[in-house]
């Protein structure tokens, strides 16, 4: 069963990057995302680093953004989960 934070991660990737209907439903934790969807380009991280922060109410300072979170679904998914829970 998913949880809040991944429901709402999958919606905002789904929305933010115009993808087809289901496509982030299908996402596990090794699922590549920056350099793998072409969607998700250096201009895109920006509306969505700013659409996570509204949509999950959580502040995302300049020097925790790396590539490594970017990397894969479940990086994100877990960064997301940490500031969340006041990480």
């Amino acid at each position: 069963m998913r949880d809040d934070t991944d429901l709402k991660l999958r919606r905002i990737l789904t929305d933010v990057l115009g993808l087809k209907q289901g496509q982030a439903e299908t996402f596990g934790n090794d699922t590549g995302l920056f350099g793998h969807l072409p969607e998700l380009d250096s201009m895109a991280v920006a509306g969505l680093l700013t659409e996570l922060e509204d949509r999950l109410d959580i502040v995302i300072d300049d020097d925790e953004i790396d590539g490594e979170m970017l990397e894969t679904y479940g990086g994100l998914l877990a960064f997301a989960e940490a500031k969340r829970a006041g990480g």
